[in-house]
């Protein structure tokens, strides 16, 4: 059990769920993706891979290289600070290429996804700072809140049915870091309900 529990938190890292967004929106509903057009999504959403899982992916293994953090699982809170401020500092920065560069703004739908995917990432920092919480758990009930209000802009059969195994591997995720005891069940419950709040609550307020 605790094998495949850990495939399952390789597979579904918190780092990766920005870009599963992005697939679910290139093959599901392009028109999220304004003003980026259809030939060119899935370019983009192998730019923001490598943006925001590949690069601080990297930064970790040369953390841990260089002995700033014990484990790539960073187990204890207090090791895990200076990682995730840096990156948040590597989204924060991607956003402003983004935007400066494409001329991108709030008025475009990429940019308002990308700000609540940065509102998810400095949740995770902010809550760090004074408690263990379990991003794995923010990052996937944030991407079901991010999805859930979006059927109601959409008659997609496809993207209902994506929502629901969405909302399926959140409880799937969530259960394979209590097999590992990488955390508490209170840590897992914190780290839900504030991807789900924040993703949720970004796409009714921004759109």
């Amino acid at each position: 059990m605790n094998v495949l529990a850990r495939i399952i938190s390789y597979v579904f890292h918190p780092l990766l769920m920005g870009t599963y967004l992005f697939l679910i929106m290139a093959l599901l509903l392009p028109a999220a993706l304004y003003p980026i057009n259809a030939d060119s999504q899935l370019k983009f959403v192998g730019i923001y891979f490598v943006m925001s899982f590949l690069l601080p992916a990297l930064m970790i293994s040369m953390m841990k290289m260089f002995g700033s953090v014990k484990s790539l699982m960073m187990q204890n809170r207090q090791e895990r600070v200076f990682p995730f401020f840096m990156i948040l500092v590597l989204y924060a920065t991607f956003t402003y290429m983004l935007t400066y560069q494409n001329r991108i703004g709030l008025e475009d739908n990429i940019f308002r996804f990308i700000l609540i995917i940065d509102a998810l990432v400095l949740i995770s920092f902010l809550i760090t700072l004074f408690y263990k919480v379990s991003v794995h758990a923010i990052g996937i009930a944030g991407l079901a809140g991010i999805l859930l209000p979006l059927n109601q802009q959409s008659d997609n059969q496809l993207l209902f049915w994506t929502t629901i195994g969405v909302v399926v591997l959140a409880g799937v995720v969530m259960s394979a870091r209590l097999q590992l005891h990488a955390h508490t069940p209170r840590q897992i419950l914190v780290g839900g309900l504030a991807g789900l709040l924040i993703g949720f609550f970004g796409v009714t307020l921004l759109f």
